[in-house]
């Protein structure tokens, strides 16, 4: 079955040459990678699995994007793509790409909230996104960096129905976790309500660092595994450093596409 409204399900990354990425990401996950190629045997997509299950996505970056950064993009679920980017555009975001048709998979847009934040709505067809979450080298957290939180807060609410609660000490700027009472986890993680993060972007962000979503992975040690980006070509953008979520370093892959390493806690 599909996952429930709001919950985020999905994450893919976009890059100039998926060739080189690939064995970045199989290296420092353990994923199996497989592509998928049009009738004429051109390269359209490569799944990521982990244990056989569905976990991350590739595309390559298209010629009209030449010269972009690559980037992670986080997926949310949704029950009705047409009536929920009406919902977007009506709460004052904007629609980068309108809905469209994955084959048979389903159909997803992707949207911008107000202060440009980029995000993907998915309307589940044959795959339903991700398989495996909250493991080693799986999705574990999709995170709002944004200059405004408050506003970002009420219209994430109109726009997709999320609830907030603060989480104290989080950050010095502030912190929300996005809460959905009807998220579906799997596993000991099936009665988890949390559904993302809210981060306050203060005065020690860099200024040109614009709005963004954030995508974390789950690690066994953080430290090891920001040792293994850099010797597999990556760049660690922020060291290991501890939080009361856990301990998270920032890197990059290979071609400057940039994600979150975690450890956390077992209670977390």
């Amino acid at each position: 079955m599909p996952y429930p409204h709001g919950m985020f399900s999905w994450i893919d990354v976009s890059v100039p040459d998926p060739e080189t990425a690939k064995p970045f990401y199989t290296g420092l996950f353990g994923w199996d990678a497989e592509d998928a190629h049009d009738p004429d045997g051109n390269y359209i997509y490569t799944m990521f699995s982990k244990g056989g299950k569905a976990a991350a996505g590739m595309a390559k970056m298209p010629p009209e994007r030449a010269g972009m950064p690559s980037f992670w993009m986080s997926y949310a679920t949704v029950d009705d793509l047409e009536a929920t980017v009406a919902k977007w555009t009506a709460a004052g975001g904007s629609v980068l790409m309108p809905p469209f048709d994955v084959m048979t998979s389903g159909r997803m847009a992707v949207v911008a909230d107000p202060e440009g934040a980029a995000m993907a709505l998915w309307q589940a067809g044959d795959s339903v996104g991700g398989e495996v979450f909250n493991e080693h080298g799986a999705l574990t957290w999709n995170e709002l960096n944004t200059r405004d939180s408050a506003a970002a807060r009420d219209f994430y609410g109109k726009a997709m129905g999320w609830e907030f609660e603060e989480f104290a000490d989080a950050a010095p700027g502030g912190y929300w976790v996005i809460r959905l009472d009807a998220k579906e986890g799997g596993g000991a993680y099936r009665d988890d309500k949390n559904n993302g993060g809210v981060m306050t972007m203060d005065d020690n962000w860099p200024a040109d660092v614009p709005p963004h979503w954030m995508v974390y992975f789950h690690v066994d040690d953080t430290d090891t595994a920001a040792a293994k980006v850099g010797d597999l070509g990556g760049t660690v953008a922020v060291p290991p450093f501890d939080t009361v979520a856990g301990r998270i370093a920032v890197v990059a892959d290979n071609q400057g596409a940039h994600f979150s390493l975690i450890a956390t806690p077992d209670e977390a």
